[in-house]
């Protein structure tokens, strides 16, 4: 009897073998599995990503020329493809390329509101500013005032910026600046996405 308890426990550790090699199995297929759905997941990701840059580029503010609608340090959007698909409006928030060198000696970018269009005549006087002889309601003006004497009617194909800080913006009123061509803007500013407690879309 010992002998054929031997053998019988012999026969039973045979017998769990190939049991014990098709859960190897699966659990290989199951890893293999994992990682490529993985991979998946992944280029997807990535995929994605690279769509979204062709539409949109994250921007960080570095001057106080838009306070107090922006601030140095906002991490915000910008569509890059807004004026592809749309026409630049009257107080649309736009990144553009200047005469202006930054510290590489590279044109100078600098972000600010559209107050005129083509054909608009813009009027900065006592203050205040005024578009085709109507006093502009501005609200977002950090102080409430526009410095300067200006009267301009803006060019076809061409722009009238300001900062919402006018007292220290450089923006169309002055020479170096002038008015913004419409290949010289890089997008229009839609979303501030840091800090979180302003985060939002930008008006």
């Amino acid at each position: 009897m010992r002998y054929e308890d031997e053998i019988v426990g012999i026969d039973a550790e045979d017998d769990d073998q190939p049991v014990k090699a098709k859960k190897r199995k699966v659990e290989k297929e199951s890893a293999l599995k994992g990682g490529l759905l993985l991979l998946r997941d992944i280029a997807i990701a990535v995929a994605v990503l690279i769509l979204i840059l062709q539409f949109y580029k994250p921007t960080i503010v570095f001057e106080h020329s838009m306070e107090d609608t922006l601030h140095p340090e906002d991490y915000v959007f910008l569509a890059k493809k807004a004026f592809v698909f749309g026409e630049v409006k009257h107080g649309d928030i736009v990144v553009f390329e200047s005469d202006l060198l930054d510290e590489r000696g590279g044109p100078k970018s600098l972000i600010k509101r559209v107050i005129g269009l083509p054909g608009d005549k813009i009027e900065v006087k006592d203050e205040e500013v005024y578009r085709n002889g109507v006093l502009l309601s501005e609200p977002y003006i950090k102080d409430g005032v526009t410095p300067g004497s200006v009267s301009v009617e803006v060019p076809p194909g061409a722009y009238f910026v300001l900062g919402d800080n006018r007292q220290v913006s450089m923006d169309s009123r002055n020479a170096a600046v002038g008015f913004v061509t419409q290949e010289r803007i890089k997008g229009k500013v839609i979303y501030r996405l840091f800090p979180l407690s302003t985060a939002g879309v930008i008006r």
